[in-house]
């Protein structure tokens, strides 16, 4: 039996260090870590929406206004995409659109804003209700991107990405909301969510 112990050590410790294995370690995948601040509003339903309820949770994230006369259109098309794809492949995260526009983004604009694109409002928030200084200042310090109305127009400067927010509430990947690499994605999601 003495002779058996050294194996079954090895063994043990080739099963704690396989299991190990499993956790995948965002540092080493992910080339940001941006902490995301917290910010408080409504979603399309009325219902109130914290950044902190979040956690524990990898989700996306990206920003529009529904008046927008160029770009959020086909963002939210193509995050309405990746929302199906996720579905399809089992590999759900919830999704968070903030509204950068929130004077005229009430939560029944968004809620048709989102109905255009068949959104599934169950793992889906519009996000609205902070003011403009807020959204603004969110956007630039939480997710280093700009956002700010366009002088003379009724038209925003915002960001065209979508991000990954890991479960801690640190931005860890972005990706084109217009070219969407919708693999590079679903292997992202994949390898988090496992």
């Amino acid at each position: 039996m003495k002779k058996l112990w050294p194996l079954v050590t090895i063994v043990f410790l080739c099963l704690l260090a396989g299991c190990a294995g499993n956790e995948v370690n965002l540092d080493d995948e992910f080339s940001m870590k941006l902490e995301v601040d917290e910010l408080q509003g409504v979603n399309q339903d009325e219902k109130p929406f914290s950044v902190a309820e979040k956690d524990g949770e990898f989700w996306l994230a990206n920003f529009i206004f529904t008046n927008c006369d160029t770009v959020c259109p086909p963002m939210t098309a193509n995050m309405a995409r990746v929302q199906r794809e996720m579905k399809e492949s089992g590999v759900e995260v919830p999704i968070v659109s903030f509204s950068i526009d929130p004077e005229r983004d009430t939560p029944d604009a968004l809620e048709k804003y989102g109905n255009l694109y068949k959104a599934d409002y169950s793992k889906w928030d519009f996000v609205t209700g902070y003011d403009q200084e807020t959204i603004e200042r969110f956007a630039n310090v939480s997710f280093m991107v700009p956002a700010s109305k366009e002088e003379g127009t009724d038209q925003y400067m915002h960001s065209t990405s979508i991000f990954l927010v890991d479960k801690e509430g640190f931005v860890r990947e972005s990706y084109s909301g217009l070219d969407v690499p919708l693999e590079d994605i679903m292997d992202d999601l994949k390898k988090v969510t496992d």
